[in-house]
């Protein structure tokens, strides 16, 4: 009578453990990653004075476009640990005796490989251009409140560098400014604008990540060099970006990586290599990368599988480094791809999934030499490197 459990028990308890190791993963490399980037925004929170709700908010826009580096990595790191400890407790070795190869252990990583694909895939086409949209409209309506606490009524204010505002009634519900006087002295090269509007107020532009302080019906007088008139306007948008208002703040226009998935289409629909030039590349780079990195969590998975049955007796701590020297030479890959497809060189379609090319051929290739228990143990072959070194080469030779 077998001692070994059934397939399906087996295939249960390694996705249990996969699972725990793929949270506990997740979580640490995710914080450690938002604690750097929090560090990194000390200026944000110092210019609009964000409480600590606030800056998790941030911080929490922010964490899509970091989950898809984390969800592949995690679920390299959870596969690799999980049958490495299978490995290092001898069962690997318990279960080939029982019949039980490589091959048919594979269904538990497999399957939680490809559930990761489809949750990265879900950030990926939807998560990234939402975190990106509420960052830009949450940084840019606290900025907008902090501009707004700053004009006070019947207060010249000039905290914009050649802009004098002036306001002699604000109505603290709609936030709108009556009898309004704006000077400007620096946007028009010798020139000075003097604008008087009977209504004003701020509003945001997320897409060009500015402020936009919009005056309706009135009049501008223009004093120059050698000219000077009036013109009358119905409404009078002066644009200010960030950086003008705060220090160390600077969102700029939309960027192909903040884009939606419909609007990375809709752009590239209306260009042409010729037309579009660099944008075009960049464009479809960002299409074929959004597709290629959560087909990455499926590629990886099954290569940490054979990756982690080469390496018996190995530290967990080496282990990890391992996982990550892989994970890096994956990513360096991927990079290069970028690099090239966005020059022009390579064609943005093979340059995105040649890493998952090369990875995936190296997993099968793995695969195929566990399944007939002939996957090297390069841990065991350095281990041994000392003592031949210590023999030299005419001792090796005899």
């Amino acid at each position: 009578m077998s001692v070994l459990p059934p397939f399906k028990t087996l295939h249960r308890r390694m996705l249990g453990e996969i699972i725990r190791v793929f949270l506990l993963c997740a979580a640490f490399l995710l914080t450690l990653i938002l604690l750097g980037r929090g560090v990194q925004m000390r200026a944000l929170m110092g210019s609009l004075n964000l409480n600590p709700g606030e800056f998790l908010l941030v911080l929490l826009y922010m964490s899509p476009a970091f989950m898809t580096l984390v969800v592949p990595l995690s679920c390299m790191l959870s596969v690799f640990l999980t049958v490495l400890r299978m490995n290092a407790d001898r069962e690997l070795i318990a279960l080939r005796a029982g019949g039980i190869s490589i091959r048919q252990m594979l269904p538990a990583p497999v399957f939680f490989s490809a559930l990761c694909c489809l949750a990265a895939l879900g950030i990926s086409l939807y998560g990234i251009s939402w975190g990106a949209a509420n960052f830009r409209e949450t940084v840019l309506q606290l900025a907008k409140n902090k501009a707004q606490l700053n004009l006070q009524p019947g207060i010249f204010n000039q905290d914009i560098s050649g802009l004098t505002m002036f306001a002699r009634r604000i109505d603290p519900a709609t936030k709108t400014m009556y009898q309004v006087m704006v000077e400007d002295s620096s946007r028009i090269q010798e020139e000075r604008l003097t604008i008087l509007a009977p209504s004003g107020r701020i509003e945001t532009n997320s897409k060009r990540g500015e402020l936009v302080f919009k005056l309706s019906g009135g009049r501008i007088y223009r004093l120059g060099k050698d000219m000077a008139g009036i013109l009358d306007f119905e409404e009078y948008n002066i644009r200010m970006g960030l950086e003008e208002l705060f220090q160390n703040i600077d969102l700029g226009e939309l960027k192909v990586r903040e884009m939606s998935w419909d609007e990375l289409h809709d752009t590239l629909a209306g260009l042409t290599p010729q037309s579009g030039g660099r944008l075009w590349f960049k464009l479809l780079v960002e299409i074929q990368q959004r597709l290629a990195m959560p087909v990455s969590s499926l590629v990886l998975g099954l290569f940490a599988v054979p990756l982690a049955a080469g390496f018996e007796g190995i530290k967990r701590q080496a282990s990890v480094a391992i996982v990550l020297i892989a994970f890096l030479l994956y990513y360096s890959m991927h990079s290069l791809g970028v690099t090239l497809s966005e020059s022009g060189r390579l064609h943005p379609v093979a340059a995105m999934w040649m890493s998952n090319a090369v990875f995936l051929t190296g997993a099968l290739a793995g695969l195929a030499l566990a399944e007939r228990e002939g996957v090297p143990d390069p841990f065991r072959a350095l281990k041994r490197l000392p003592a031949r070194l210590r023999q030299g080469p005419g001792k090796a030779a005899a």
